[in-house]
């Protein structure tokens, strides 16, 4: 027979269960909330990403230095000689000012490497050439079409973010690199290939290139002769190497001057100055100078006018 319950075991048996606790509703976010919180985010975010380089203002000046940072610039006063002052370079000179002027029309024209002996006038040869071309247009009523941007050897990486602004200027560029030439290690020449030819994109049609280099490779020779010896295929490594040379349709060779050219040069300088000097001292003094030296070039010509000039008390105005 079953025992009866006990008081407390029904107790328990009839107690209903208790109510289990409501979750509280989920908050509905109001739209003007989130638009508050992207918006910090989006400003977050500006702080924290780079600033866009500002479109630069290529109407304050004719000439630029260009900024591997994308920053290019003025240079109010270019450091030049007059095209008459350059003796002794006559059959050169004349390709690259023929060559800039058909640039500077928009017809067909060649990148340019000048090369050669030192101090013979190749940088002075490019800044007169601009010079000579924005002066024919401006006397001619016309605006100066021709923009000078130097980039340094070490800034070649950069020169793609160049020409992405230059293409879309509508003014036309000589993008000029002095004394380019390219070591063992540096394998930056490959993205200068690109770039003047080769490339998807190409050089821009408002973009001409003129460098100048001592070498006419733009490498060492002990550089070249390097590869023809332990390169596995010798032919194919030297032809990779000074194939970056061929990109420059004008090549312009400055050699040694000689004696009469080097005298002709300082007496254009002291012409162009108005120094009062007699010619035979003039000579004598030169030559001079040039044996001490024991070089003939238009570096060392106008070496040797400012030291007569300050001798002699005389002040070199542009």
């Amino acid at each position: 027979m079953a025992r009866p319950k006990s008081k407390s075991a029904r107790s328990k048996a009839t107690a209903k269960p208790a109510p289990k606790a409501k979750k509280p509703a989920a908050k509905v976010a109001s739209p003007k909330g989130d638009a508050d919180v992207l918006a910090r985010i989006a400003d977050a975010l500006e702080r924290l990403a780079p600033r866009r380089p500002a479109a630069p203002d290529l109407t304050i000046a004719d000439a630029y230095v260009w900024h591997p940072d994308g920053h290019l610039a003025p240079v109010p006063h270019v450091n030049r000689v007059g095209m008459s002052l350059l003796q002794g370079i006559d059959r050169v000179r004349d390709m690259l000012v023929e060559n800039t002027e058909r640039f500077a029309k928009g017809l067909p024209a060649n990148n340019a490497l000048l090369w050669g002996a030192r101090g013979m006038g190749k940088s002075s040869l490019v800044k007169a050439s601009h010079a000579a071309i924005n002066a024919t247009f401006a006397r001619a009523n016309k605006s100066a079409p021709l923009k000078l941007v130097e980039i340094h050897r070490e800034d070649i990486e950069s020169l793609p973010e160049l020409m992405a602004i230059a293409r879309g200027s509508s003014f036309r560029f000589i993008v000029f690199c002095d004394d380019l030439s390219f070591d063992n290690d540096d394998t930056s020449y490959k993205s200068l290939k690109a770039v003047l030819d080769g490339g998807v994109e190409g050089r821009p049609e408002n973009v001409i290139f003129y460098a100048t280099s001592n070498r006419r490779h733009l490498m060492s020779r002990d550089m070249i002769e390097n590869e023809r010896s332990t390169g596995i295929n010798p032919g194919e490594a030297v032809e990779e190497k000074v194939s970056l040379s061929d990109r420059f349709g004008l090549w312009l060779g400055f050699h040694r001057c000689s004696q009469d050219e080097f005298l002709a040069m300082v007496e254009g300088y002291v012409a162009h100055h108005k120094i009062k000097v007699s010619a035979d001292e003039l000579r004598r003094e030169a030559l001079e100078w040039s044996t001490t030296r024991g070089s003939r070039s238009g570096r060392v010509a106008w070496q040797f006018i400012q030291e007569l000039a300050g001798r002699l008390g005389v002040t070199l105005k542009d």
